[in-house]
């Protein structure tokens, strides 16, 4: 066992978001959905959960305002009407920029607006320097998509790229904006989910991001690390056709190297190690719902020895703990990080047997 001293939670994620080697692998997940929380600690909320488990990141955003006008549906502060489902996330049915016209007579929120950041503040105050405080902000293409829709978003990059172009713009100059009050606020770092690929490709061509995306991406990157911010990116899917502006973006940490978007945990830590941190990789659409717990120890195992030599990784689900994740196959994804992700690393452990606990 390493002599190393134990780090704080706070400590141990910002090392790994510096390609650093922490005294063991951190876990977090962006969603752990209320369904797997309450069977693993009932009645916990998501930051009770995250303590009571001792996981080593607390995530917020900013706090926009809802209304409700109709059931499961609600007007946010943007304009746009969602509708809350089953998971915990929603679905936009209300876009309100479909135009140039549009666009031009309207008003995003205002980022230093009252009680923008109340919910980081109240974990600023109970938590920092415990627990790593990451705030969900964008980049370039959630914040477009929610406003126009995705498919008459998908649609604008051929007939409408002016508006595709000013749309992105306008999200940079407000998440650069909020980066600033999250970080005087006391943040630690922030997270983007702005998801730009599928399985298969991205949603656009290579040549059309980096037309009409790239400039903006390297921008707020920029604004995020200005505001002395680390910046995680999220994206599903196969985003190997983008991968270079990605690197050249400027992020610290890439999640969540999707299996399914035949993203390959030992490629990246081969190739990209030196660009940036690596987060995921463990199945949340197969395996963490109806494998084993034979099964997640090992792909667990299987990302630990790809990617933990060096430090510069982070251990989660390829997206979220959703609905129909099993609880203890998350149980058992979170027990093989703490029993084998301790610096330094031994790739040559026999872990057989290990998921018995677990069934």
């Amino acid at each position: 066992m390493s002599g190393r001293a134990e780090m704080t939670s706070a400590e141990r994620v910002m090392t790994v978001l510096r390609r650093g080697e922490p005294d063991r692998i951190p876990h977090f997940e962006w969603i752990i959905d209320r369904k797997v929380r309450h069977a693993l600690c009932p009645g916990a909320s998501t930051e009770e959960f995250t303590v009571r488990m001792g996981l080593d990141a607390l995530l917020t955003a900013p706090d926009f305002r809802t209304e409700q006008v109709a059931p499961n549906r609600f007007r946010n502060e943007w304009g746009v009407v969602v509708e809350r489902g089953e998971e915990q996330h929603s679905t936009v049915v209300q876009p309100v920029i479909q135009t140039l016209e549009d666009f031009a007579a309207y008003r995003p929120p205002d980022p230093f607006a009252p009680g923008r950041f109340d919910s980081l503040k109240k974990l600023v105050a109970k938590y920092k320097g415990r627990y790593a405080i990451g705030v969900h902000l964008n980049d370039v293409l959630s914040i477009p998509r929610n406003l126009m829709g995705f498919q008459e978003l998908m649609m604008a990059f051929c007939l409408e790229p002016e508006l595709v172009a000013k749309l992105a713009e306008m999200s940079v100059d407000l998440n650069i904006q909020l980066a600033r009050e999250a970080a005087r606020c006391g943040a630690d770092f922030v997270f983007t989910g702005d998801d730009y690929s599928s399985g298969q490709a991205p949603f656009m061509s290579p040549e059309t991001f980096r037309e009409l995306l790239y400039p903006g991406l390297k921008r707020v990157v920029r604004g995020f690390h200005d505001a002395g911010l680390p910046a995680i990116k999220h994206t599903d899917g196969n985003v190997m056709p983008l991968m270079d502006m990605l690197v050249d973006a400027g992020f610290d940490c890439l999640d969540p190297i999707d299996p399914l978007g035949g993203m390959d945990m030992a490629r990246m830590k081969r190739e990209y190690s030196g660009c940036f941190a690596l987060k995921g990789n463990v199945n949340c659409a197969t395996t963490l719902v109806d494998g084993t717990a034979e099964e997640v120890v090992r792909e667990t195992l299987g990302v630990i020895r790809a990617a933990a030599e060096g430090g510069g990784l982070i251990v989660s689900s390829s997206n979220s703990i959703h609905s129909s994740v099993a609880p203890l196959n998350y149980l058992a994804m979170l027990s093989t990080v703490r029993a084998y992700g301790r610096y330094p690393i031994r790739l040559d452990f026999d872990a057989s047997g290990a998921g018995e606990a677990f069934t």
